[in-house]
C-alpha cells in the first residue's frame, strides 16, 4: 500500500474517486453573475459590502467592479443619500460617466417631496373618514415611500402601524412580511423573529412560499444570533416552491450554503445523513451549488482531505457574504473539530503522522489541535508526544453494562414498592387530608 493509500484507507479520502473528481479552484468571484441572483435594496447593499471588504484587502480592481455595479442599480431607484454615498467612494476613479449627477439628485428629490406630501393628505383624508382598509394602505405607502428612499427607522414605523388597521389574514401576512424585509436591512433580527412569528400564526392564509419565506427570515435570524444548529433546520425545511421570489432578501444558493455550513458544523452524523443528505427538497438547492453538496458527501463519507479542499477554496467568497462573514471562521472551526473527532473515533490508535497529512496541516499543528479537543473533553484519548502516536480511552464497557443492570434493577424496586403502597392505599379507601 503506498503511503497516500494508507492514509485515505484511514478515513483521509477514497483514493479512486478522489483523483477523478474535480476540486474547485480559488476563482475570484463573478461579481455580476453574483449581483444578478438579488434584486432591490439588498442587491445594492452586498455590491457595497463587497467593496468594503475589498478595500480592506487591497483588491482594487474587484473594489471598484462592485461600486460601479451599485452606481447603476442606485440610479435605477429613489435612494439619493445613498448615491452621494457611492459617488463619494469612487472619488472620480471610475470617470466621468461614474460622478455626482446633482440633476438627477434634485429632480428625484423633488418628485419624493411632491410624493410625500400627496401621500400625507391622502392619509389625513383616510383618518378623517375612518375607513380602516384605506388607513391601512395610507400606512403601507408610506412604508414604500420611506423604505425606497432609505429611511429604514420610518419605514419599519409605518408597516407597523398598519397591524392596527388589518382587517383580514393576509394583511397581517402582508404586514409581517414588509417589517422583516426592513427588519433584515437594518439588522434587527429581533424584530424579524417577532414578525416572523406573527406571521405563523395565521398559518390558514399562508401559501407554500411564504412560508418558505418565512423559514428563510427565521434562518438568517438564528445565523445571526449563532444559533447555527436552529438556522440550519429552519433552511433544511424551505421548499423548492422558494425559486426566485425572495430575492430581495436571499437566493436559493445562499440557502443552500447556509443550510449546508450550519449543518455540517452542529448535526451528529444521523442528522446529516436524515435531514440533508436524504432530504429530497434540499437536495434541490444543493445542485444549484455543487461545492457544498459535494463537501456535505465527502465529510459524511469521511473524505476529509477533499472536504477541507473545498471549504479553503470556498472561503475568500464566503468572507464576501454580508449575512455569513462574521461566522465562517467559526462554522470552519467546528467542521474541522467534528472532522477530527470523527476521524479518531473508530480506532485504538492513531498515527499522527498520518492523520496530519489527512488533515494537510503540520503534526505539530494537529498536536495543539488534539489536546484542546481533548482537554475539553470531545476526544476521550490521550497523544504519545515521543512516538507520535494518540490512543484512544475506550471506557470498560463490561463495568458500564454492570452499572446500568443496577440502576435498572433499582429503578425497577422502587416503582414496584410504590405501585403495591398505592394498591394498598386504595384497597382500605385511604385518603389523605389536610388542614386548611
Amino acid at each position: 500500500m503506498e503511503p497516500d493509500d494508507e492514509i485515505y484507507a484511514n478515513g483521509g479520502a477514497d483514493v479512486s474517486n478522489n483523483r477523478k473528481r474535480p476540486i474547485i479552484s480559488s476563482e475570484q468571484l463573478d461579481i455580476e453573475a453574483y449581483a444578478g441572483l438579488y434584486t432591490g435594496r439588498t442587491k445594492i447593499t452586498r455590491l457595497l459590502f463587497i467593496a468594503d471588504r475589498c478595500g480592506q484587502n487591497n483588491n482594487t480592481a474587484m473594489k471598484m467592479e462592485a461600486l460601479r455595479m451599485a452606481y447603476e442599480e442606485i440610479k435605477k431607484g429613489e435612494n439619493t443619500q445613498l448615491f452621494r454615498d457611492v459617488v463619494q467612494k469612487i472619488d472620480g476613479r471610475l470617470g466621468s460617466n461614474y460622478g455626482m449627477d446633482s440633476a438627477w439628485c434634485e429632480m428625484v428629490d423633488r418628485r419624493a417631496d411632491q410624493r410625500k406630501e400627496k401621500l400625507e393628505n391622502e392619509l389625513n383624508a383616510y383618518r378623517t373618514n375612518l375607513i380602516k382598509e384605506s388607513i391601512r394602505m395610507g400606512y403601507n405607502d408610506f412604508g414604500d415611500y420611506y423604505y425606497a428612499h432609505g429611511y429604514l427607522a420610518d419605514a419599519f414605523k409605518s408597516y407597523a402601524r398598519t397591524r392596527d388597521y388589518c382587517t383580514t389574514s393576509k394583511h397581517v401576512i402582508h404586514t409581517c412580511m414588509s417589517a422583516i424585509l426592513v427588519s433584515i436591512e437594518m439588522g434587527q433580527f429581533t424584530h424579524v423573529t417577532s414578525y416572523v412569528s406573527k406571521a405563523e400564526q395565521t398559518a390558514e392564509a399562508l401559501e407554500p412560499p411564504t412560508v418558505s419565506k418565512l423559514r428563510c427570515a427565521a434562518g438568517l435570524a438564528h445565523l445571526e444570533a449563532k444559533k447555527y444548529k436552529l438556522a440550519a433546520r429552519k433552511f433544511l425545511e424551505v421548499s423548492p416552491e422558494l425559486g426566485n421570489s425572495y430575492n430581495e432578501v436571499i437566493a436559493p444558493q445562499d440557502v443552500a450554503t447556509y443550510g449546508g455550513l450550519c449543518a455540517l458544523a452542529s448535526f451528529d452524523r444521523t442528522e446529516l445523513k436524515s435531514k440533508v443528505i436524504d432530504n429530497p427538497n434540499f437536495r434541490n438547492f444543493l445542485e444549484l451549488v455543487p461545492e457544498v453538496r459535494e463537501l456535505i458527501h465527502d465529510f459524511y463519507s469521511s473524505h476529509y482531505a477533499s472536504c477541507l479542499d473545498y471549504l479553503g477554496n470556498l472561503k475568500a467568497n464566503l468572507m464576501l457574504d454580508i449575512h455569513l462573514h462574521d461566522h465562517v471562521q467559526t462554522l470552519y472551526d467546528q467542521i474541522r473539530n467534528k472532522a477530527l473527532i470523527q476521524y479518531t473515533h473508530p480506532f485504538v490508535s492513531v498515527d499522527l503522522h498520518m492523520m496530519a497529512n489527512a488533515f494537510k496541516t503540520t503534526v505539530a499543528g494537529l498536536g495543539k489541535e488534539l489536546e484542546a479537543l481533548i482537554a475539553d473533553n470531545q476526544i476521550q484519548a490521550r497523544i504519545d508526544s515521543h512516538n507520535k502516536i494518540l490512543y484512544a480511552r475506550h471506557a470498560d464497557q463490561r463495568n458500564a453494562t454492570f452499572q446500568r443492570v443496577l440502576q435498572t434493577g433499582n429503578e425497577f424496586d422502587r416503582d414496584v414498592r410504590a405501585m403495591l403502597l398505592r394498591a394498598n392505599l386504595i384497597k382500605h379507601e385511604y385518603k389523605a387530608s389536610r388542614k386548611l
